[in-house]
């Protein structure tokens, strides 16, 4: 068997690329490592970080024509009543910010972070939302930006994935797996899911019968006959395979013991809320901190059920919404006291927030009396931590009504710009060729800034 023209052409380009990967960062980083805590779904930013007394006041009266005329909205139909918090507010004492009674244990991290109430998106459904902010292409196919962090920066710790997925709230984000899919990358950097209960990783272990030597001999003729074919074809999809073969073998050992929870002691389960062998937001955080200790650069949480429409009691502001708080206040707290005593919120960035922010009407779907948001492109709040960021600053504003931005927007492609040049990754020269086009997570423009003022 003789290598096609195709298969050299792409082994060219592969080889190329191979040369460029894993040379770290092009200029001076102020991150190692990221761990994002995506609130799937779109949490209401009204009624946690971004609380308007006006809207408050004016709850149940008509909202401005200009809301809804000529919009685009996925459920609201008509002219909607404007909703104000059903929920009270306090102070942090150490910022002066005003959040949700439902986040008591913000209150000890805010000093850490910057809080952003500007984000905004041109995508107002969940999986081309999810896809935007985690590819930079509303369709899939497109590599998440934990590829690309993993693809130019290469391992801190081959023992383990540089890239690793943790679920919680039943489900799936609405964009799939391609939220943390390799896309036209090698398949090596896709993102590794793991459990929290159970296997960390489904058939990580061998099966009954079967010895560690008989395991390494057999993997050892299958690299040789991958090696084969990788002569004959140079096809660099056979090599991708023969590298997470290997790390497979190597993760059999490293991954059990960095998802071991019970080796940690009694008062830091009780700081995160944990119970080990209980699959929960907090166990996931707890393990989020064992994986960027042991050498993971990017470390992905999706909590899903922040999708408040207002349908139910099991999508509502009054019923569901301090439910959801309860289970990711305490442990986000934890987490980002954990890596700062740890010293390791120095050079990890901590990222949270959601797909797309919630309206400041109710949406009423087919008359529902319960109360709810639907989906708002138009401006959400997310909130940084640690690699040097600003701590307790709020940067960016909306209006009266939080319906639009008034101050410092930023939007998917600014984000997404400047967590790539954190990490030491220039934005706007990173590529890869790709169906005859040069392939950027920020997209084929320079629109995309570095927001240089969120750091010191």
């Amino acid at each position: 068997m003789h290598p096609s023209r195709r298969n050299l052409l792409v082994a060219g380009g592969a080889s190329l690329a191979a040369r460029a990967l894993g040379q770290g960062p092009t200029s001076a980083p102020r991150a190692k490592r990221v761990i994002w805590l995506q609130m799937a779904g779109g949490p209401p930013q009204l009624d946690m970080f971004d609380i308007k007394p006006t809207l408050n006041r004016l709850h149940g009266t008509l909202c401005p024509q200009e809301f809804v005329e000529g919009k685009r909205l996925a459920f609201i139909k008509g002219r909607p009543t404007l909703l104000g918090s059903p929920w009270r507010s306090y102070q942090v004492p150490s910022t002066g910010w005003t959040v949700s009674e439902h986040l008591p244990h913000f209150a000890s991290i805010a000093e850490h972070t910057t809080l952003v109430r500007s984000m905004h998106t041109d995508q107002f459904n969940h999986a081309p939302a999810d896809l935007m902010m985690f590819t930079g292409n509303a369709q899939p196919g497109a590599a998440s930006m934990g590829a690309w962090a993993s693809r130019e920066l290469g391992s801190l710790n081959p023992n383990l994935p540089n890239y690793c997925v943790l679920i919680s709230g039943g489900s799936d984000p609405t964009g799939g797996k391609s939220t943390w899919g390799a896309g036209f990358l090698p398949s090596q950097h896709q993102g590794v899911r793991l459990r929290s209960t159970g296997e960390p990783i489904l058939y990580v272990q061998d099966p009954a019968g079967l010895s560690r030597p008989g395991r390494r001999a057999g993997l050892d003729a299958l690299y040789r006959l991958n090696r084969m074919t990788w002569k004959q074809s140079a096809d660099p999809n056979v090599r991708s395979r023969m590298e997470q073969y290997e790390l497979a073998w190597r993760m059999q050992s490293s991954v059990p013991q960095v998802a071991d929870l019970e080796s940690e002691p009694a008062h830091v389960l009780k700081d995160y809320g944990v119970t080990p062998g209980r699959a929960s937001f907090g166990s996931n955080c707890l393990l989020a901190r064992r994986l960027v200790e042991s050498g993971v650069r990017w470390v992905q949480l999706f909590d899903w059920g922040w999708d408040l429409h207002g349908t139910s009691t099991g999508d509502d502001l009054v019923d569901s919404f301090p439910k959801k708080c309860l289970a990711v206040d305490r442990p986000i707290a934890a987490l980002v006291r954990d890596l700062h005593r740890r010293g390791l919120l120095e050079d990890t960035l901590v990222v949270w927030g959601g797909e797309f922010g919630r309206t400041p009407m109710n949406e009423a779907r087919s008359g529902s009396t319960r109360l709810g948001r639907d989906h708002h492109g138009g401006c959400f709040s997310m909130w940084f931590a640690g690699a040097g960021v600003r701590k307790g600053e709020v940067l960016g504003a909306t209006d009266e009504l939080g319906y639009s931005i008034v101050h410092d927007p930023v939007s998917v492609r600014d984000l997404q710009a400047t967590l790539l040049w954190s990490l030491g990754i220039d934005p706007y020269s990173t590529s890869v060729r790709h169906l005859g086009l040069n392939r950027r997570l920020i997209g084929p423009t320079d629109e995309g800034r570095i927001m240089h003022h969120w750091f010191g």
